[in-house]
């Protein structure tokens, strides 16, 4: 009997995200017919990977008051109970469960995706963007992850139904990371 690895283009250890050059950021539809992008200004992750990366590990976590749409109304309205509700559910996390190599440096990783005190599984799309050697002597890798959810799917139901039948606010949320991450010593 053999088993085979599966090697990444990351290399072996654990990295930890560099939240001052990462971004979490999100978009959906408002009235059908414009998107509202907003990003979330207090998150951490890390990163386990192992000789083998379907065996590594992904986390992260983020702090749900910290929506920002750059609309203070808004966002004031996203954490209250109508949205995140951040009083009652201050994180939203996300635990991979598996990773699979989709081509070289592209992967799906999916996980329990926590938010609204809802789990569900989420796969993103992910790709290593590269890696370097910064000018303090860290060793960085980045990535992009992209991914949907179903904001009812978590319990955030508030919505609108217009004449046209459109609704206010699209139950389909993007998901947009760029992550740099480097690499602990």
């Amino acid at each position: 009997m053999s088993t085979t690895t599966t090697t990444t283009a990351i290399p072996t250890g654990t990295w930890n995200v560099d939240a001052s050059h990462s971004s979490v950021d999100f978009r959906v539809k408002h009235l059908g017919i414009s998107t509202v992008r907003g990003t979330f200004r207090d998150f951490a992750g890390s990163l386990e990977i192992g000789d083998d990366i379907t065996t590594s590990k992904i986390t992260g976590s983020i702090k749900a008051a910290s929506v920002d749409t750059g609309e203070p109304k808004r966002d004031e309205h996203l954490r209250a109970p109508d949205f995140f509700d951040v009083e009652n559910y201050p994180e939203i996390t996300f635990t991979s469960t598996a990773i699979e190599v989709v081509d070289d440096g592209e992967f799906h990783v999916t996980g329990d995706f926590t938010m609204h005190g809802v789990t569900k599984p989420l796969t993103l799309h992910a790709e290593v963007t590269g890696s370097e050697q910064d000018p303090w002597g860290n060793t960085r890798v980045g990535l992009e992850a992209q991914g949907e959810l179903t904001r009812s799917d978590y319990g955030m139901t508030f919505n609108q139904a217009l004449g046209s039948g459109n609704m206010m606010v699209s139950d389909k949320v993007r998901i947009s990371l760029e992550i740099s991450a480097v690499k602990a010593s």
